[in-house]
C-alpha cells in the first residue's frame, strides 16, 4: 500500500478522500524540517500548505518519492528545480483560492476608502470623530489590477458591481474582453486603487520603488494580498508620509519583523496576517482537490 505524509493541516474532507481510495495516510502536522527528514523515506507522496519546506535536502530525503502536492497556489516554498531532477511530480491547487482572495481584495478597498478599521479603533477608544474619517466612494473611480490571471479577472468583475473603471497589466496579455489592458506606467498614473496579483520572482519583486510611488495619483490605495516583497515596503511607508499614497493594504510582507519596524506604525494601513485563503470554502475546495490530484498520479504510476 502507497502512504502519504501530510505534514500541513489540510481539511478533514481531503485526508478522507485519499484514504477512502486506499492509500495510508499518516498526518504530521507541525514536524520540525529535520524530523521530516527522518520519516520522508518512508512515503510516496507528500502534501503540504505554506507553512512546511520542502527543500534539497528533504527531497533527497524522500527515496521512494513519487509526487509532492501543494495544496495551495504558490509553490515557492518547494524546491521544484531538485523535484524536477530527481522526477518527482509537484501539484498545486491554483483555482481554489481566487474568490476568497478576490473577496479580500474588495473588502480591503471598502475598508480603506472609508477607513472603517481606523474609525472602529476610535470609537473603541471612546472617540466619536465623525468628520475624521471622512471617505471616497469606489463608484467612478479607476481600479489597476497587475496581474490578470484567475484572481485579477475575478476582482475585476466585482469591481465593476461597483461601478469602477478596470484597467491593468500583464507582460504577457495584450488583450481581454474583461479589463482595458494598458502599459504599467499608465496604470501606475492612472489608477485610484492598485491590487497586484502576481507571483514573486527576479522580475517582479519591488516592482513598486519610490520611483513609481511618485508617478501615482495623490491619494491612491495600494493592495497587495498575493506575495510578500512584490513592493518595497520602505517606498510605501514614503509615499504614506509623503502624502502622496492615501492608504495601504496588505495582506503579505516580505518579512513580519521589517513590515513591523517599517510600516507598523502607519496610521493609514491596513494588515492582515495572510488570510486571502484562509475561508472555510477555500481550505475545503484547497483539501479536496489536492487529494484528488495526488491521488490520480499516484494511481497512474501504479498502473
Amino acid at each position: 500500500m502507497m502512504k502519504v505524509l501530510i505534514t500541513d493541516q489540510i481539511h478533514p474532507e481531503g485526508v478522507s478522500y485519499i484514504r477512502k481510495q486506499g492509500f495510508e495516510v499518516d498526518e504530521k502536522v507541525d514536524l520540525s524540517k529535520e524530523d521530516i527528514k527522518k520519516v520522508i523515506g518512508d512515503y510516496e507522496g507528500l502534501i503540504v500548505r505554506s507553512r512546511t519546506k520542502v527543500t534539497k535536502d528533504v527531497i533527497e530525503a524522500g527515496k521512494k518519492l513519487l509526487v509532492i502536492g501543494r495544496a495551495g497556489v504558490g509553490l515557492d516554498n518547494i524546491d521544484t528545480e531538485t523535484a524536477r531532477e530527481r522526477n518527482i511530480k509537484v501539484l498545486n491547487t491554483p483555482g481554489v483560492s481566487t474568490t476568497s482572495v478576490a473577496e479580500l481584495v474588495i473588502g480591503f478597498m471598502i475598508s480603506a476608502a472609508r477607513h472603517i478599521p481606523q474609525a472602529t479603533a476610535s470609537i473603541r477608544s471612546g472617540n466619536w470623530e465623525k468628520e475624521k474619517f471622512s471617505g471616497i466612494e469606489l463608484a467612478g473611480k479607476t481600479l489597476g489590477i497587475v496581474g490578470l490571471g484567475r484572481i485579477g479577472n475575478a476582482v475585476a468583475s466585482r469591481a465593476k458591481a461597483f461601478d469602477m473603471e478596470t484597467i491593468g497589466y500583464d507582460p504577457y496579455i495584450t488583450k481581454s474582453d474583461n479589463i482595458q489592458v494598458v502599459d504599467f506606467d499608465t496604470l501606475i498614473r492612472k489608477s485610484d486603487f492598485i491590487t497586484f496579483h502576481v507571483p514573486l520572482n527576479d522580475t517582479t519583486k519591488h516592482m513598486i520603488s519610490i520611483n513609481q510611488v511618485r508617478k501615482m495619483k495623490k491619494g491612491v490605495i495600494v493592495i497587495n494580498a498575493a506575495r510578500g516583497g512584490i513592493l518595497d515596503e520602505k517606498a510605501l511607508k514614503q509615499g504614506l508620509d509623503e502624502g502622496i499614497i492615501g492608504a495601504v493594504a496588505l495582506d503579505t510582507f516580505e518579512t513580519e519583523k521589517q513590515f513591523m519596524t517599517v510600516l507598523g506604525g502607519e496610521e493609514n494601513l491596513i494588515a492582515t496576517p495572510h488570510i486571502g485563503a484562509q475561508t472555510e470554502e477555500a481550505q475545503k475546495r484547497a483539501g479536496i482537490e489536492i487529494g484528488e490530484v495526488v491521488v490520480e498520479y499516484l494511481k497512474e504510476i501504479r498502473r
